[in-house]
């Protein structure tokens, strides 16, 4: 090979390659991993524009990431592209595809209005054995110093080749690590629901006889089916309190396949059609976190809307997500209820979650503050640190 593939000579391409294939292999989720691939190839290609489909079953994607375009484009482009002309023949056939310009193949039929223009193209199927686990696409190679035009040469095109084959390395680990993680989950629910029998059940049936006995007593003796009706009362909050642990320990599946912003988005709308109060929800800039901390900022976030939509008797709960400089996160959950004295609560023993919302934040190595008092409201505020 004559051409370093990189600007700057073979030693800094070599550097290059190498930690765009290290940080491949350092990826668990498949999200993170087709991102990764993504950026890796077009910055090493020097290309203007980068994605790579999966396929579905159905003639369509079931994921395409994209890097060169912004989220606005994106938006404006529409719906994720079907499995024809160009991206078909990645994921149909063996080769890679070498193009001076895309528009000029037979094969070519057209793109939405949003979409931009694109004329040298170079295209790799990841592959995993015989199985086409997606393709690579790159197009627009970027000018050289000099200001004369380039298209995708032989070195690229062997870059690439080699970028697709510790993709799909990177991609099947990824799929396997999942699938491991999804096992483990299918067994901590059925560990889980024998606990629900034998504990819940249990508090369910004294709950029965209880209130049974209760029932005898109404008539010949009053104050006996009171204390009784009390220990109703009493055995019906233990079940409740075990029935919200246990459940608890269960990760939404919504939270791996969506995330957390479009998880908790979804959450807020369902709840502020299902309630008098306006529950709204607004992100700025918040990038996906660790699987650890986006299930706590979640969870406190439900135990939070809860608590305003049941006890604040507020007409709004506003529900923010903030990226902090370090590349953390804060949630606020915020209400215009009549908010309660945070010292009065603990000294009587009332803790509304909060015990446990501090326990989550400081789990993942973030914190809690509550700010409220009578009459004006309250705000739950929970930080974790970035990574």
């Amino acid at each position: 090979m004559t051409a370093s593939p990189l600007p700057g000579g073979p030693r800094s391409g070599l550097a290059a390659v190498s930690t765009a294939l290290l940080a491949m292999s350092r990826r668990l989720e498949v999200r993170d991993v087709l991102r990764t691939i993504v950026v890796s190839a077009r910055e090493l290609l020097d290309a203007e524009y980068a994605a790579l489909g999966v396929p579905d079953d159905h003639g369509g994607f079931a994921q395409f990431v994209v890097d060169g375009i912004s989220a606005e484009q994106w938006r404006r482009i529409g719906p994720l592209p079907r499995q024809h002309g160009i991206l078909a023949a990645m994921l149909h056939e063996n080769g890679p595809e070498r193009l001076a310009d895309v528009r000029q193949d037979p094969r070519f039929e057209g793109w939405p209005a949003a979409h931009p223009e694109m004329s040298d193209f170079l295209g790799m199927p990841v592959r995993d054995g015989e199985e086409i686990l997606g393709a690579i696409f790159l197009a627009n190679k970027r000018s050289a110093p000099d200001g004369s035009g380039r298209v995708f040469t032989d070195e690229d095109q062997e870059l690439l080749s080699l970028l697709a084959q510790h993709a799909a390395i990177a991609l099947t680990n990824a799929r396997l690590y999942e699938r491991s993680r999804e096992l483990t989950i299918a067994e901590e629910r059925s560990r889980l629901a024998h606990e629900l029998h034998d504990a819940v059940s249990q508090k369910l049936f004294s709950l029965r006889l209880t209130a049974q006995a209760a029932a005898t007593l109404v008539d010949r003796d009053p104050a006996r089916a009171k204390d009784e009706l009390q220990q109703v009362a009493a055995l019906a909050a233990e079940a409740a309190d075990e029935l919200r642990a246990a459940v608890t320990e269960l990760r939404p599946a919504a939270l791996d396949e969506d995330g957390l912003v479009a998880t908790l988005r979804t959450h807020v709308h369902v709840l502020d059609r299902a309630h008098a109060a306006h529950v709204t929800f607004t992100c700025d800039g918040v990038r996906a976190l660790p699987a650890t901390q986006e299930e706590a900022v979640l969870r406190v976030a439900q135990e939070a809307l809860h608590n305003a939509l049941r006890h604040s008797d507020g007409d709004r709960v506003e529900v923010t997500l903030a990226r902090t400089p370090s590349g953390g996160a804060v949630l606020k959950v915020v209400d215009s209820g009549r908010g309660f004295d945070p010292g009065a609560v603990r000294r009587a023993g009332r803790h509304l979650g909060l015990v446990s919302m501090r326990d989550r934040a400081s789990g993942v190595g973030g914190r809690l503050a509550v700010h409220s008092e009578p009459g004006r409201g309250t705000t739950i505020e929970m930080e974790v640190p970035g990574g």
